[in-house]
């Protein structure tokens, strides 16, 4: 380690993505505690629209609710890294092989200048590190639309994301199977939408994976 990681790790010693404990030396990304008892999503069988698998490294629930949160609206974008090496070692587990290229949900341009980063493009960054990839633009958004979390029900949601994504240079990845990656699955209407936009413009598959999922209830 150089000196100038030893002094910053001093000052600033890192800690758990989910619940902010300093880590020990032998620990990365998460502590031990969360490590064992976040909870895990397990590769699911439920469809959704248009994709033809996804998975998620936690369920969306509890301090990986509070931690994702922080990633979006409190600056935490050096979680990036963390959720990245964590949804790759998901990926590699579930889906290595079954996909040709990664791209990303992407948030609009004026949501991004508010921000100051597109959360879900650090996340594919920081994913294709990981793997030895580079992630590839596929999707523009081209209408601010609101929130999907401030909307209730299924079709309300559909509603409000239909026409609100385009294809960026479609012969990228015609007929090429597409990663999808976003942050937090709910309804998986935007996914749904997204992977509509990019099958209609020609990619032969599309799966998902995202840091967290809402969990199902039946």
């Amino acid at each position: 380690m150089s000196l100038r990681h030893q002094i910053t790790n001093t000052l600033f010693p890192p800690k758990c993505v989910l619940c902010g404990r300093i880590l020990e030396k032998n620990e990365l990304d998460l502590c031990a505690d969360c490590r064992i008892n976040a909870p895990e999503c397990p590769v699911r069988q439920r469809k959704l629209p248009f994709l033809d698998s996804w998975l998620a490294v936690w369920h969306y629930e509890d301090s990986v609710r509070r931690s994702l949160l922080r990633y979006k609206f409190h600056n935490k974008r050096h979680y990036a890294a963390a959720y990245g090496r964590l949804l790759a070692m998901k990926i590699l587990r579930e889906r290595d092989g079954a996909f040709d290229l990664i791209t990303w949900v992407p948030i609009s341009r004026w949501r991004k200048l508010r921000r100051g980063y597109d959360q879900v493009e650090l996340l594919a960054r920081a994913v294709c590190a990981e793997l030895g990839m580079e992630p590839v633009r596929c999707l523009r958004k081209i209408r601010h639309n609101p929130p999907q979390s401030g909307i209730v029900g299924q079709a309300q949601r559909r509603a409000n994301v239909l026409g609100v994504y385009e294809a960026v240079a479609p012969e990228n990845f015609r007929d090429q199977r597409v990663l999808l990656l976003d942050d937090i699955i709910t309804t998986g209407a935007t996914l749904s939408e997204c992977a509509r936009v990019l099958l209609t413009a020609g990619a032969k598959e599309v799966h998902c994976a995202a840091v967290a999922a809402v969990k199902e209830h039946k």
